[in-house]
């Protein structure tokens, strides 16, 4: 097989609605021509109600739209959702479900988290959190690690076409499964999430890796994934730590090339490879 088709889902950065051209000039004052990622709102109703209208690259609405309404502990089974209706003339998204929920209470107890642009996390998504058991079993080869690196840094994607995005990777051993990307790290996270739960796609077996920071964020919205191990090139919060190692989530950051550390959930780790063996095409800094 192919690397190309490893991916269930992955970037187009061929799709004329996610970057635009736009002329400018560079430090030796000669005119350049250069993409950059577009941005537009997205407004998220839950039947008759307004929830949020998120800033978002507008690729995947219904899966973003599904991922947040279940990060945020508004849907729980996806026998809930009767229909999903997106409307591109007006840049909103209907997930509509059978009965009405109680997700009015769940907006008065909201508190703002370090995401980008609009990240939320509920009062009581901590309950939720710590019911939450991974699998003990699951492992992070290292080779699969450096393996992973190099497809994931090679495939073409917006961040190479335009930059100004973070990327979000569900992967299983070393393939990478579904690549998404946005403005916002939470709204790639989303949209893996929502494609999980309308796939019927479980977490025990997956690693989830991230462009991102490791943040308290990043931990709950991954644990509440059931996936097991989080990986990313950048760097942790202590929050994000600490909440990994009540979870007994494995959370390896700056991940770069043949160097990553690990602050939580060591025993999944399994050194098959040689720490020393030299960087491949793509497994640097991108």
């Amino acid at each position: 097989m192919a690397e190309g088709d490893e991916f269930l889902v992955k970037p187009d950065p061929g799709d004329e609605r996610l970057t635009r051209r736009v002329q400018g000039m560079d430090q030796d004052q000669v005119e350049v021509a250069t993409s950059v990622t577009m941005e537009r709102p997205l407004t998220l109703f839950l039947n008759a109600q307004e929830v949020v209208t998120m800033m978002t690259i507008g690729d995947y609405p219904e899966y973003l739209a599904v991922g947040y309404l279940l990060n945020q502990n508004m849907l729980v089974s996806r026998g809930e959702i009767t229909a999903i209706e997106f409307d591109p003339e007006i840049d909103t998204v209907v997930v509509r479900t059978g009965d009405q929920t109680d997700f009015e209470d769940k907006l008065k107890k909201k508190t703002l988290t370090s995401g980008c642009a609009q990240g939320t996390v509920f009062g009581d998504l901590m309950e939720r959190f710590e019911s939450v058991e991974l699998a003990k079993g699951a492992v992070l080869r290292t080779s699969w690690l450096r393996s992973l690196l190099k497809k994931i840094n090679t495939a073409p994607s917006l961040y190479l076409e335009a930059g100004a995005i973070h990327g979000c990777v569900l992967c299983q051993k070393d393939r990478p499964l579904v690549y998404m990307e946005d403005v916002g790290r939470h709204n790639a996270v989303d949209k893996i999430a929502g494609y999980m739960f309308l796939n019927d796609m479980t977490g025990d077996d997956k690693i989830f890796y991230t462009t991102g920071r490791l943040t308290s964020e990043m931990v709950i919205k991954c644990v509440q994934m059931g996936i097991p191990i989080l990986v990313s090139r950048s760097g942790f919060t202590a929050w994000g730590v600490d909440l990994a190692r009540q979870a007994g989530l494995t959370l390896i950051g700056r991940c770069k090339g043949k160097r990553f550390l690990t602050l939580a959930g060591n025993e999944r780790v399994l050194f098959d490879s040689d720490g020393a063996a030299e960087n491949g095409p793509g497994t640097g800094e991108r």
